[in-house]
């Protein structure tokens, strides 16, 4: 092996460690070029044919020494040889770096080695060079890094590995750095590696110096008397002490691995505290704090920090360096220590905001929950006036109140302000003096608490309260409406039996009728806002429910509008009254038609709300539950902010007079209000507006379903009514007695005067006292009584129980203006009745009469 390589050394150019003298000369070339010139001209001066013979020979000559060259280039005894090989400071350096050099052929020779390659790898001299993974082929601890080296060098690529060298004999071993890269960038030279050995044992030495010295550091550190920790600027602990986590209760691994952050640590608003220093570029602050800390059991130790915080040039704060001392044992062993973490505890953790500022406002000290409120309203830590934190609006009304506190007034009070911010948030502020002579830099003490939820909640309670006035209001005046409309539209049916329609006055009867519907209609609108119309709910698939109405809501909407239905997957149930479902979504499609007179897009979508979801949600006022919501968007002109609270009221209109009656969201509120649902609008001017309905999810009943104990009519219904009355040729007359008990008197004259025109029999009380007496006088019996609800002396529900009493089998037919739920729970479980809702004509009052009669019969 070592022939082979002095063969292969001997014939490649001198190693850069054996550098050779420059050969040939200038001089020389000059020389040879001056004697054939001079032959030249000697040959000239000598004839032709006798100058032929000795140019002969010269070129001969000449020819062979070219051949010789020739012939010695091939076998490479010659080579040109590039002079920058040859340069003295580029090999001087190679030869004398500190690291070992050498570079390897194709073949893995070594083709160059420097003398630091030569003592690091144990060689003798240039002809014991050997390839790095020869010199360390038999160390099991370099051979798979020297392996990784040389698929490197195959590969044409870089690499690096340090390797420990065990020393001989038992003595210490050695650190070498080992790298490999290609000769160059061009396809011959990437097939020579250079190779660089490094010995770094004393940079290994002194890493594990201050390796070890920092792992003592540490070590002191952890159990040291006193607790330490350090927070970076996103709030999470970045070093926690083992200290400080054997008084937490937390496993320090735990809280290396990272996931905790300085609130979860800290009791209450004490966080707040250490985020709220002002921010001083270049500057380190160190600030004292008296807070709890929160243990992973959820218990509280008092502690005392020193957080010590450096800001950068731009004012941006570094990691904090934080001292943590317990101040629990100063409970035990010093009153005065205890006395004083007992106020700090109190001072901290009260749920009022307290600061002392000067006369100018300024704070001077506050506590943990006056600086989360700063946060909150989004002040910048360099802000430190109070009056920042108060709507430019009322700030005047603090200023005042902080004036007289310097000057020492006593018993100022309270002001009650809108906070800064994005929001509408309020706040009420207690101000007192501070003694002067104690304290020259403060003025006052501020309390303050946030009372934004107690507004909203009073503003709520005080709007609840306006609309059930309004619609008890509404009620009683629907029930004394329905009495009038009853009589006027029961005379009207007289007066159209009377007249035939070629009669001139027929038209005008018509009129009458049609004026006396409409006002009916108004009366029914009132009754749906204060949530006493009667309602029929049935178990309803909303998504079929809302495709049945495409065909109208695109006739209501007009061509300009598009419709767009938007269903959720599997909609859960719902029970409402489908007429009043469909008067719902009609009402909110004819408003957002009016809101885009010149076109627009009109979405209704539908979709399930789970409880977790509905919980999360804004809405005030609505439970967490399932619900499906259905909500009705458009892309109209919007509502403004300063009307978006009274559009749910009755009357309220933003349209020209005679093209509204204000009862059409009104009616909407009161339909899902009293189905038990909730309705919320989003809206902004010129960005359209969006009505969400949330109505209860129904599940089914296990139990069998029993006949329910009040039964209605059919013609208690307006859709059974308008199917009697489009019915021209029904048979509505009948036999049998009846009593009609009503306290109107016009009105029981026309009800009487109605059914006796149709065959039957009727008997007439007042009230409920007179209609037991006359059950009493007629001897053939009664077959129906047709009664009021509402009546002076004995009401309705009282005269069905006592007729009951002495007849079970009665027949019973309440009629009222007010909804038949209004009295429905006065009445004793298991009664049956039928119920007639005014106002009514004479055709639905004999339909509705002969149906019972017919029923029960």
């Amino acid at each position: 092996m070592t022939a082979e390589t002095d063969h292969d050394l001997s014939r490649e150019p001198v190693a850069a460690h054996e550098p050779s003298p420059r050969s040939g000369s200038i001089a020389l070339v000059l020389l040879v070029a001056t004697g054939l010139v001079a032959v030249a001209i000697g040959l000239m001066t000598l004839g032709r044919a006798q100058a032929q013979p000795y140019i002969l020979g010269i070129l001969a000559v000449l020819a062979m020494i070219g051949l010789f060259n020739l012939f010695a280039f091939a076998a490479g005894i010659i080579r040109f040889v590039d002079r920058n090989l040859d340069d003295p400071v580029m090999g001087r350096i190679a030869d004398h770096a500190f690291d070992g050099l050498a570079v390897t052929d194709p073949r893995g020779h070594v083709v160059y080695s420097n003398a630091a390659y030569l003592t690091l790898t144990g060689a003798s001299g240039p002809q014991d060079v050997r390839p790095v993974e020869r010199v360390f082929i038999g160390n099991p601890d370099v051979s798979e890094a020297v392996f990784r080296l040389l698929k490197a060098a195959r590969e044409g690529k870089r690499q690096q590995e340090e390797v420990r060298i065990s020393g001989l004999d038992g003595s210490q071993g050695r650190w070498l750095r080992m790298r490999v890269r290609p000769l160059g960038t061009g396809k011959r030279e990437t097939r020579y590696a250079v190779w660089s050995i490094a010995d770094i044992t004393r940079d290994r030495e002194r890493q594990e110096d201050v390796f070890q010295e920092l792992q003592h550091a540490i070590e002191y550190l952890d159990h040291a008397p006193c607790g330490f920790f350090s927070v970076n600027p996103a709030g999470e602990l970045a070093y926690v002490n083992a200290t400080l986590a054997n008084w937490l209760d937390y496993d320090l691994a735990e809280i290396g691995s990272g996931g905790l952050k300085l609130a979860d640590i800290v009791s209450g608003d004490g966080a707040s505290l250490l985020s709220a220093i002002v921010a001083v570029p270049g500057e380190v602050k160190t600030e004292v704090f008296d807070i709890d800390l929160r243990m992973r059991t959820g218990k509280t130790m008092p502690v005392r920090l020193y957080h010590k915080l450096a800001f950068g040039a731009d004012g941006a704060p570094g990691p904090s360096r934080t001292l943590v001392i317990s101040r629990a044992r100063d409970e035990r062993s010093d009153p005065d220590r205890a006395a004083e973490v007992r106020f700090m505890r109190f001072f901290d953790h009260t749920p009022m905001a307290i600061a002392t500022v000067d006369r100018g406002g300024n704070v001077v000290r506050a506590n943990a929950r006056y600086a989360k409120l700063a946060q909150g309203l989004g002040l910048d830590s360099a802000s430190k006036s109070i009056f920042r934190a108060i709507n430019a609006r009322d700030r005047h009304l603090l200023i005042a109140a902080i004036n007289q506190a310097a000057e020492g007034k006593a018993d100022i009070a309270p002001v009650e302000v809108a906070l800064e911010g994005a929001k509408e948030r309020w706040g009420q502020f207690f101000v007192t003096p501070v003694d002067a002579a104690e304290h020259d830099a403060e003025a006052a003490i501020v309390h303050m608490l946030e009372t934004t939820e107690r507004r909203a909640l009073e503003n709520q309670i005080n709007q609840s309260q306006k609309m059930e006035t309004v619609g008890q209001l509404a009620g009683g005046i629907a029930h004394d409406f329905n009495n009038v409309l009853s009589a006027i539209m029961m005379a009207n049916d007289f007066l159209l039996n009377a007249h035939k329609p070629t009669d001139p006055s027929f038209q005008d009867i018509m009129q009458i009728k049609q004026n006396a519907t409409r006002a009916a209609t108004l009366v029914r609108q009132l009754l749906a806002f204060s949530r006493r119309q009667t309602l029929r709910p049935q178990v309803l698939d909303l998504g079929d429910a809302l495709s049945d109405l495409t065909m109208l809501l695109r006739r209501l909407i007009g061509e300009k509008v598009k419709l767009d239905l938007i269903h959720g997957r599997d909609l859960w149930p719902v029970k409402v009254d489908v007429s009043q479902f469909e008067q719902v979504i009609v009402n909110l499609a004819v408003n957002a038609r009016d809101a885009m007179p010149d076109g627009g897009k009109l979405i209704i979508r539908t979709a399930n709300v789970a409880t977790d979801e509905a919980g999360k949600l804004a809405h005030k006022g609505m439970p967490a539950a399932d619900y499906v919501r259905i909500e009705v968007a458009d892309t109209g002109t919007g509502i403004p902010a300063d009307i978006r609270d009274k559009i749910f009221e009755p009357f309220f209109s933003t349209k020209e007079v005679g093209k509204g009656t204000g009862l059409g969201l009104s009616t909407v509120y009161g339909i899902v209000k009293q189905t038990g649902g909730f309705i919320y609008v989003d809206s902004e001017p010129g960005q359209g507006t969006s009505f969400h309905i949330f109505l209860p999810r129904h599940h089914a009943e296990p139990e069998v379903q029993v006949e329910q104990p009040v039964v209605a009519a059919g013609a208690a219904k307006d859709a059974a009514s308008a199917a009697v009355e489009a019915k021209p040729r029904t048979d509505l007359t009948g036999q049998g007695t009846i009593l009609l008990v009503e306290d109107e008197e016009g009105l029981r004259a026309l009800n009487a005067r109605g059914l006796r025109s149709r065959g039957y029999t009727v008997v007439e009380a007042e009230n409920g006292v007179e209609a037991m007496e006359m059950l009493e006088e007629q001897s053939g019996g009664i077959d129906l009584v047709v009664s009021d609800v509402v009546m002076p002396e004995m009401d309705g529900p009282t005269l069905l129980k006592a007729m009951r009493e002495k007849n079970p089998d009665i027949r019973f037919i309440f009629v009222s203006g007010y909804a038949e739920d209004a009295f429905e729970k006065s009445l004793p479980e298991g009664q049956q009745f039928d119920f007639l809702p005014k106002p009514f004509t004479l055709s639905q009052l004999v339909a509705a009469v002969k149906e019972t009669m017919t029923k029960q019969g």
